[in-house]
Parts: C-alpha cells; structure tokens; sequence
C-alpha cells in the first residue's frame, strides 16, 4: 500500500494532497531487558508495520481486541511514543522525523488527542477554567477577551453550562468529563483528532451523545479523526473506513460498508460474527465464528501470517510466508493469502 508520491530537494516526502495523514510501515517496539545490567533480551512488537491514508474531513475507525496495539499506535502517531521505524506524514511533512522542539513549533497544535480514561486525563487540582486555558498558554495562543470568547464558545459547542467554568474534575461526572476532554482537544482548533476508547468508559446512553456530539464538531469544524476503539458497534456508527488490527498489525482496510457486509478476512469475520445484529423474518441466523487459543504475544508473535495460529481457514503457507498488504478491490486491503 504505497503512500509516497514525491521527494523534494530536502528529502522529505510531498504526499498526496488529498490526504491529511500517511502512515508508512509505522512500528513501535518496546524493549525487554532483563539481568543486572538490564540487557534487551528482546522487543514487544506492539505496532508492526502499519500502512494507511487519512482524508481530510473523513473518521478512520480502527478496530480489535484488547492487546493488539490499537492505542499504542494512536500514541504513536501523535508522537506520544517516538516510532521506532516507518514515517508519519501529517500535511505533507514527515513528523516522525521531526525534533520535539520542531514538533512544538509547526504541528503540535494541530494533532491533538481524547483520551480513554475521563477519570484520570484530568488533573483533579485543576478547575475546567484552567483546563481549557493551560493549551493557550502552553503555545500562546488568543490574548486577554479573545480567551474568554474562546472558552465561551468552547463550553457552547460541548453544551456546558459557563457556571460551570469554575468547577473541579471530581464535580463532573464521567460523559462531562468526556465533554472536557473534548473540548480541551479543541481548543487549539486542531485539523486532526486521535480519539483513543473515546467512549468505552462510559454508560451506552452516554456513548451514543458523545458519539453524536463528535459527529457534530466534525460537521462544524471540519476535523478529521482516528477513532479507536474494541467495540464495532461504535465503529461503525462514526466511521467512514475501518482498520482491523491483529497483533500489531493491519489485517483488513476498506470502507465501512465493505467491512461490515462483505469481510475477506478470516479475523474481520470472526469479530462481526460475535456482534449482535437484527435478523430479518426467514433469514438464517448468522454463524457464530468461534476463534481457538489466545491472542499470541507480541514478545514473540508467530512466523508468517501472525493470525495462522487461530485462523479457521490457515494453511501450510500462512505459517511460513507473511502475507501481502494488498488491494484486493477498489479502495479494499488485505492481508491474507486467500486472496
């Protein structure tokens, strides 16, 4: 899945201009060290080899089990995690490449991210006031009234009431919550949200107003997200393409009406067959695919395809030969060796 298009005389890449973010083979290992003098013994391949393209104005949803490197590599792209190979471009410069001090400078402000935790991406020290302001001053950002119009229209778009403005994290509760870390993301008017398990920690009913007030900052704002998430209910509801991610891996990218109806790979279908759906009158219930064994650990994945191991369709091959990343229809990729 190729996303490099041209180099320019500094060696840096000029991407398409369609496409806010690339991602080239992007891993992040974490080292094992062990002994005395605590030698690496070895890697945990969290994320290994990631490759994709994010649209301006559209939702990635990214997608799979707990363990399989989904919010490693949203902390990753936002240089959270420094990558440990591969190339992140976000508006056609390569930021993987750049220095903190450069990454503060040009695009910090323009990524930003919703965390998974409500309770513990807040600082309980902090009113919401200080909160919302912190990331202004951080990279010096509106000047006296301009700031207070800024956290007027802030609490408006996440439907905060302004007396709320001095109140303390521990005072809300967990969708609020959700709302401020929304509303602290959007305070730079980034052009990119990662939204990490934006919504696991909360009520269902909660999620679907989260879901929905996202939704409507898009419209509004124009922003493009990666949503990660485990639940392909969410997923689908938000996302315009979906990620299948096993193992550090993308297993299967295409749009999300591909995805959900007309899955190619083995571990894409197993998923959707846990998901329960609504059954026409006569249909035939869908069939439950059961996967075997555990997921694998990314200390020592397996060889060849890293799914071989619990793929009901695997065959001598998949145990010796990674497969492909490839597009097998229009806009639809792959990794598996049936196709």
């Amino acid at each position: 899945m190729s996303t490099l298009t041209k180099k320019d005389s500094n060696s840096s890449i000029i991407t398409d201009s369609d496409y806010i973010l690339e991602v080239n083979d992007l891993k992040k290992h974490f080292p094992v060290k062990a002994g005395i003098l605590q030698r690496n013994v070895g890697s945990v391949k969290a994320v290994d080899g990631l490759s994709f393209k994010v649209k301006k104005g559209e939702t990635i949803g990214i997608v799979g089990e707990s363990g399989c490197g989904k919010s490693t590599a949203g902390r990753t792209l936002i240089r959270l995690y420094e990558p440990t190979a591969g190339d992140i471009f976000f508006k056609g410069r390569n930021i993987s490449k750049m220095s903190e001090s450069e990454l503060r400078r040009t695009v910090r402000k323009d990524i930003q991210m919703v965390f998974q935790d409500p309770y513990a991406s807040l600082n309980p020290r902090k009113t919401l006031k200080s909160i919302l302001l912190e990331p202004m001053k951080t990279h010096n950002m509106y000047k006296g009234k301009e700031r207070e119009d800024k956290l007027d229209e802030l609490l408006d778009r996440v439907g905060f009431n302004p007396l709320f403005i001095n109140r303390y994290p521990h005072e809300f509760s967990g969708g609020q919550r959700q709302r401020i870390g929304i509303a602290r993301a959007l305070t730079l008017n980034p052009d990119l949200i990662i939204a990490d398990e934006a919504v696991s920690a909360l009520d269902v009913s909660i999620q679907a107003q989260i879901i929905n007030l996202m939704k409507d900052l898009q419209e509004e704002m124009g922003l493009t997200y990666v949503f990660i998430s485990h639940d392909l209910s969410v997923v689908r509801h938000i996302s315009d393409r979906v990620g299948v991610m096993y193992l550090g891996k993308i297993m299967e990218f295409a749009p999300k009406k591909d995805i959900y109806e007309e899955p190619l790979h083995p571990y894409t279908q197993a998923l959707l067959s846990a998901v329960p759906t609504p059954r026409k009158k006569g249909a035939a219930p869908r069939e439950r695919i059961i996967l075997k064994g555990d997921l694998p650990s990314p200390a020592n994945p397996p060889t060849g395809c890293v799914f071989h191991t619990r793929c009901p369709a695997a065959t001598a091959m998949c145990s010796e030969k990674v497969p492909e990343f490839r597009e097998v229809k229009k806009d639809h990729f792959v990794a598996c060796h049936l196709y």
